[in-house]
């Protein structure tokens, strides 16, 4: 078989690296001000009206340095998975009396960018804006973000002026963790632009470690420090973070070769090695990603579990890690073996003739199957040639692949829409996060998060996964509830509910002038102890 290349050539890197001069303009002078430029993934600037699009990229670059959620992750280290930790809430626990109840204690003394206080009201406020259709504040597109964050959201309350209560519809034992994506904005703000949602996304208020500065619509986001932030030991130490969307792998290659920039995502693999030989600090490191393709279980073929079998077994995961430069893992399962919960699911490994017998069996060849893929976007590592490799291993086996490529933000609103809004495609390759149960897991198998209400897109049902969930929700007890999760990844794989691939090491490629930044095992990244050396 040819496997893809991901060469980006000499002549093609030379000719990009003319023309970053006039795409950007020459390096920066020599100023008292230190600027860390970061180029993104992402085709735009993520928005900054409270939860952000673009994907995790979004968050990592937008959500988590203006605003603060009740609940944040921490970044701090990188020698274990990143976990939660207190935000805007100092405390929660859930109700001895009620166990559909959690309680949460405010941090006091916090206040939004334009200098109005957080408290209760905040948050209530908040609430509204994201679930409570007709409430003044109420933001249809941030609804949509937060809509499979919220599918077991039943109410929240104030107690006091910083205690709130949660009521969910299920018991929940990691509620806590959904509540980390839903960013707190300023109610003082919005209200002083009567809600509109666009003008607050061009002058936002949060609590965040940094502050909105200019944005350049399609070209660039500017932030400055926070210099009043709640938690000091989290002041950025640089004067200025510079936002840049790049798409072009090549692209962001040359500007951080040429100087225009100090930072970039997802380097192409091979142009590590001229990374390095650059002086260029490359760094990698293990965390919670699943690199898969959705499936549609309504329609035909996916919907015969001797297909998805099929599959599975056609996928060479060590070709694809080889063609990655070996900046991956073979996925097998949904969460990486690292995971607590990982167990011993059905492993598909590499099984041509197995392939083109469930194939034969369930009567599909050739096996006419559409994936929706990107060209690029958050933990979508290198995804064109990534999924030309996958079309021609199961080609190999009896499938005929089409590759309907668009835009990320287009494929996100094709997730979130669900199946029923598409029934030509048969799966979608959107990069998931694992750190958590629900996220990696729970969200895409529950009935109760068919799409679009959720995120199980293809409406994935078994009653038995259900029944395992439920049960997992209600045992607020982390070690009985750790081998009621691991029964739950095994019964993933035995549905195959997913068609695995990989799983990424988060490259990313820094200036040597960058210093101080610890690649935490997250999607998500702590920019505020970076400097930058002159």
């Amino acid at each position: 078989m040819t496997v893809p290349s991901l060469r980006l050539g000499a002549t093609r890197l030379c000719a990009t690296l003319g023309l970053m001069t006039a795409l950007l303009g020459t390096a920066a002078p020599a100023s008292a001000e230190t600027v860390l430029r970061v180029a993104m993934t992402a085709g735009d600037i993520p928005l900054t009206a409270g939860i952000p699009d673009q994907g995790f990229e979004g968050w990592r670059f937008v959500g988590y340095n203006l605003y603060d959620s009740l609940i944040l992750w921490d970044l701090s280290k990188g020698d274990r998975i990143a976990d939660i930790k207190p935000g805007l809430a100092t405390e929660w626990h859930v109700d001895p009396g009620n166990s559909r109840r959690w309680i949460f204690t405010l941090r006091k003394g916090v206040k939004f960018h334009d200098g109005s206080d957080f408290n209760a009201k905040s948050v209530i406020w908040n609430f509204e804006r994201m679930t409570k259709e007709g409430a003044p504040q109420f933001n249809a597109q941030q609804f949509a973000f937060a809509r499979s964050y919220l599918t077991n959201f039943a109410g929240v309350e104030q107690i006091d002026d910083y205690t709130v209560a949660f009521t969910t519809k299920q018991p929940d034992s990691i509620f806590p963790y959904n509540l980390s994506f839903l960013m707190m904005v300023s109610p003082a703000r919005s209200e002083e632009l009567k809600n509109d949602a666009n003008a607050f996304a061009k002058n936002p208020s949060g609590t965040g470690p940094y502050r909105f500065s200019r944005m350049v619509p399609g070209e660039r986001l500017e932030m400055v420090p926070n210099k009043d932030y709640w938690d000091k030991a989290r002041i950025p130490k640089q004067d200025r973070l510079v936002l840049l969307p790049m798409p072009e792998a090549s692209t962001r290659t040359a500007s951080l070769l040429s100087g225009q920039v100090d930072w970039i995502e997802a380097p192409a693999p091979d142009t590590i090695p001229r990374l390095k030989s650059s002086g260029m600090q490359v760094i990698t490191n293990a965390y919670p990603h699943n690199w898969a393709y959705q499936l549609n279980f309504v329609d035909k073929p996916f919907n015969d579990i001797r297909v998805r079998q099929a599959a599975n077994y056609a996928i060479n995961r060590d070709d694809m890690v080889e063609m990655l430069g070996g900046i991956a893992l073979p996925g097998y399962a949904t969460v990486p073996p690292s995971t607590a919960y990982y167990g011993k699911p059905v492993k598909y490994e590499y099984n041509p003739d197995k392939a083109k017998a469930l194939l034969k069996e369930a009567g599909c060849v050739p096996c006419n199957v559409t994936f929706a893929i990107s060209t690029s976007g958050s933990g979508q590592m290198q995804p064109l040639p990534m999924n030309e490799l996958v079309k021609a291993q199961l080609e190999e086996v009896g499938f005929k692949v089409n590759l309907q490529v668009m835009d990320w933000n287009a494929l996100l609103q094709v997730g979130r829409e669900g199946v029923d809004k598409h029934h030509d495609i048969n799966g979608i390759n959107i990069t998931r996060a694992t750190q958590d149960p629900f996220n990696g897991m729970f969200r895409f198998i529950m009935k109760s998060q068919w799409s679009p209400a959720g995120s199980n897109w293809g409406h994935f049902e078994d009653p038995q996964t259900d029944q395992l969930v439920a049960e997992a929700m209600n045992t607020f007890d982390a070690e009985k509830r750790l081998p009621i999760l691991t029964r739950i990844h095994e019964r993933m794989n035995e549905q195959a509910v997913m068609i695995w691939v990989a799983h990424d090491l988060n490259p990313r490629a820094l200036s040597p002038k960058v210093k101080g930044f610890v690649q935490a095992q997250s999607w998500f990244q702590d920019l505020t102890q970076v400097t930058v050396q002159p």
